[in-house]
């Protein structure tokens, strides 16, 4: 892996398009609720849930270690179903340079597609942060608890 770069990986869900997407523009306080194993606690930092340049922090958990991160809203498009975020502050300030996460949620006859897309560039090639992999692997877990509880409910 360079020093910059991209990682993509996609899920298909169950669960409606509509619907999975309706969690990230609408519902996304409830996510520690949603993947309490993975996500511990969230809370607005600046703005709102869910408009542009909105800042939350959050706390969660990748491959056991507890961390913590601020996410600023850049991007939304609700017609096609896609929201860019920055993620920043602790290590990953410390170990990126940037670090974009996007979400597209594709509607399928049958559920739908939800592909992440991380674009990252990092201080050094040496990181003490999560790498690239492990966000999108838990980018993908939380997509699935968010599927599993939309078809709960």
């Amino acid at each position: 892996m360079g020093l910059s770069g991209k990682v993509e990986g996609e899920v298909e869900i169950e669960a409606s398009a509509e619907k999975f997407f309706h969690v990230f523009r609408k519902q996304i306080h409830n996510l520690p609720n949603i993947s309490s194993e993975r996500i511990h606690g969230a809370q607005v930092h600046e703005g709102d849930w869910e408009n542009l340049g909105s800042v939350k922090h959050w706390e969660f958990s990748i491959e056991g270690k507890r961390r913590s991160a601020k996410e600023k809203i850049e991007v939304i498009d609700d017609d096609n179903k896609t929201i860019t975020y920055s993620l920043f502050d602790g290590e990953i300030t410390e170990s990126y340079k940037s670090l974009r996460c996007t979400l597209q949620v594709i509607e399928k006859e049958n559920g739908g597609i939800v592909k992440w897309t991380l674009e990252y560039e990092k201080l050094s090639e040496n990181i003490t942060a999560a790498s690239p992999d492990l966000y999108l692997d838990f980018a993908v877990k939380v997509t699935k608890d968010i599927d599993d509880h939309l078809l709960k409910a």
